[in-house]
């Protein structure tokens, strides 16, 4: 009646048939995918604040540079054009900014879960 409960504990109990050693094995092979995991993870994290700080740095340059332009404008509808263009080339450099880091992010999550299962993603 025992024999029909199970095996007893012991590390069948933990890894079903496998024995201690094979059971070792994989779990000391999931940690180093975990830690693989977590070091695709960092890269991909100072990738994305290296491209958000050279991103800034386009904004900023480009906000001056306007400045400067709308300073030396000869009228008050010549101030406007410079604003307006300036809006507007800001919100499609924003949207592909925005669409670039979120490129980027999707692209690091899936290394870091490649890494994880032990695949080499590209």
């Amino acid at each position: 009646m025992a024999e029909d409960i199970g095996n007893g504990g012991g590390a069948g109990a933990i890894g079903g048939d496998m024995g201690a050693g094979a059971f070792t094995d994989r779990m000391k092979g999931a940690g180093e995918a975990m830690q693989a995991s977590g070091q695709k993870m960092a890269e991909g994290g100072s990738a994305v604040t290296l491209k958000m700080l050279d991103q800034a740095e386009t904004n900023a340059r480009e906000a001056f540079a306007a400045m400067r332009e709308a300073a030396s404008a000869r009228d008050l509808s010549e101030v406007m054009r410079i604003q307006g263009e300036f809006m507007r080339e800001q919100g499609n450099r924003s949207m592909s900014q925005a669409r670039e880091i979120g490129e980027m992010i999707v692209q690091f999550g899936r290394d870091a879960i490649g890494a994880a299962r032990g695949t080499k993603q590209d």
